[in-house]
């Protein structure tokens, strides 16, 4: 891996940043009732994505779960239309139809956001497919959650991916529980990138919380994805601090275990590092926080005032 320059330390710690500023938000417009239905929040995973992020290139794609505002913002689309996404308005990526846990961005090859669990398994190695049929040289990252990991699809995707050698580079946020069981007594074995042994494909663990720990890893395992040896498993063991979705209290775990996490705090983590090698003072990192919130809070405003669909939209993007 490369040496990381200033600049990309302060778009690890913008972006990250950024995603934590926007979930909450998203929060507390969820709890005044703008936003509807499912909600699920990426506190405390920031680094998964971000660091993934930082290896990707131009033209890969991107598939994941209902789990997605954190992903979309790493992936650089305007959180302006994915708040009006959430908030279901017709300047949302999806038109405002998708809602929290659909969103969908084609022209930045981001394929969603899918709300049935581990259903976007076999849609990215499909992507990927697409990749090696066209000889174009770019990989799907397709990321799973832990509670998908027992779920038949997921390995009938291994089998073909391994069987045909495809670009596609599974990405396992194992963030402990699936909805509200823990990991430990959901899943037989310890180690959820093992699956894919059986299939012959090659995989690692990796600590979630540290970013850089994640982008010497996202490096290396996209590379060998890219060179044409097939898929590859991260399993990037990390931990939500939220509930499942906002409807969940999480009374499952302790106060301890959340604080023991929060210890480690992914951003805080950055933000020691930058102080560190002296790439920004206190006040400088201090400035950025203050424009995040201002972005954010213009996405809220920007969402707010965008209208909803149309009647008319009840009729449109259906296959019937």
């Amino acid at each position: 891996m490369k040496k990381l320059s200033k600049s990309e330390h302060l778009k690890i710690f913008s972006y990250m940043l950024k995603i934590r500023r926007f979930e909450e938000r998203s929060a507390q417009l969820y709890g005044m009732g703008h936003i509807g239905g499912f909600c699920h929040l990426y506190i405390g995973q920031e680094a998964v994505v971000v660091g993934v992020l930082m290896t990707i290139h131009k033209n890969d794609s991107v598939v994941t779960t209902y789990r997605d505002h954190g992903h979309m913002i790493a992936r650089g689309l305007d959180p302006k239309k994915i708040m009006a996404e959430l908030t279901g308005r017709a300047d949302g990526y999806s038109a405002g139809k998708g809602g929290s846990m659909h969103m969908f961005s084609k022209e930045n090859n981001f394929y969603g956001g899918h709300g049935i669990v581990g259903a976007q398994v076999p849609i990215g190695t499909g992507i990927a497919f697409t990749h090696k049929y066209n000889g174009d040289k770019n990989i799907c990252r397709t990321y799973i959650g832990d509670g998908a990991m027992n779920n038949g699809q997921v390995f009938e995707a291994f089998n073909l991916a391994a069987l045909w050698e495809l670009p596609v580079l599974y990405i396992i946020e194992n963030n402990k529980y699936g909805m509200g069981t823990s990991v430990d007594r959901a899943a037989a074995g310890s180690d959820l990138y093992k699956r894919g042994e059986a299939f012959g494909i090659k995989g690692e663990i990796v600590d979630g919380m540290n970013v850089y720990s994640v982008i010497k890893a996202a490096d290396k395992a996209g590379e060998y994805v890219r060179s044409g040896k097939g898929p590859y498993i991260l399993e990037v063991q990390t931990y939500r601090y939220r509930g499942h979705s906002m409807s969940d209290p999480a009374k499952y775990r302790t106060k301890d275990e959340l604080e023991e996490y929060k210890n480690s705090d992914p951003i805080e983590i950055v933000r020691a590092e930058i102080l560190k090698k002296k790439f920004a003072t206190e006040s400088e990192l201090e400035k950025i926080s203050k424009e995040i919130i201002e972005e954010v809070k213009a996405a809220a405003d920007f969402a707010l005032q965008s209208k909803f669909p149309s009647s008319e939209e009840l009729y449109t993007d259906v296959y019937i």
